[in-house]
């Protein structure tokens, strides 16, 4: 694996400028990013209350969660702050009805500032050197009766993931962090549950819903030869991506937030 340096901002937030092919090439374009998808097409019309409102899309990325969303009737605004990561995205989506902007999650409330009726912000805190300040923002560009789905990397099931793949001195040193300075993609801020739960309840946000993506995957032999096997897989996770103890040990954490009745006027930073 090479050790060039990837692109950090000043902040100390990971993006990706000069990572877009192996971004797509390992999380989209393997069964796992395959499986992702899947998971997220079946749990979003369930977990969040669809109406055709405009959509903030944070950290867009690759546009595929935009195009979801577009494809259902809302109008996207996709915000991403690497270029290269746009570009990708504008070629993804030609045609469909989505804006993009270029900026990090910090710059939003100035750039995008609703306030909005629905927030995506997918695989992105787990990439900020603040992921506590970030939820803060989020919380102020959602509206009063507003939604904001936040899928997060499982601290959690990295520490498992670890153990299962016999690196024990790693996880009994709680070493999981990557540093986001060489081309491997281990988040620079894995998140726990216990986080989310605290830091939604600081800024007046209350968890209505909860999944786990990838309860099982993950932590296979090998995985599956066959068609049949990768339906049963898909099954295993649609049937117990919800139900405790398996959620708590995906590979992400999905969310959906809501602003709570005794929310404060400002969120806490």
């Amino acid at each position: 694996m090479s050790d060039t340096p990837s692109s950090l901002s000043p902040a100390g937030d990971r993006h990706f400028d000069g990572l877009a092919d192996k971004f797509a090439d390992s999380l989209y374009g393997a069964p796992r990013g395959e499986l992702r998808l899947a998971l997220l097409d079946r749990l979003l019309p369930g977990m969040l209350e669809l109406e055709g409102q405009p959509l903030l899309d944070v950290g867009g990325g690759l546009g595929q969660l935009a195009a979801w969303f577009a494809g259902r009737g809302h109008a996207v605004t996709l915000a991403e702050p690497s270029g290269e990561m746009l570009e990708r995205a504008r070629n993804h989506l030609a045609g469909q009805p989505v804006s993009l902007l270029q900026a990090p999650l910090q710059a939003l409330p100035e750039r995008a500032p609703g306030p909005w009726p629905l927030i995506a912000c997918h695989a992105v805190l787990e990439w900020l050197a603040d992921p506590r300040a970030a939820l803060a923002t989020l919380a102020g560009l959602l509206a009063p009766d507003g939604q904001l789905s936040l899928m997060v990397f499982n601290r959690d099931a990295l520490r498992m993931s670890n153990v299962v793949k016999g690196n024990l001195e790693k996880a009994l040193a709680d070493r999981l962090e990557g540093s986001g300075r060489r081309q491997r993609l281990t988040p620079i801020s894995p998140l726990t549950h216990a986080q989310i739960e605290a830091w939604s309840a600081e800024n007046g946000l209350s968890i209505t819903a909860v999944a786990g993506i990838r309860v099982f995957h993950d932590y296979l032999r090998q995985p599956p030869q066959s068609e049949a096997d990768r339906d049963r897989l898909l099954a295993l996770e649609q049937r117990y991506c919800r139900v405790d103890p398996h959620w708590r040990l995906g590979r992400y954490l999905l969310y959906t937030l809501e602003p709570s009745p005794t929310r404060p006027e400002e969120p806490v930073t």
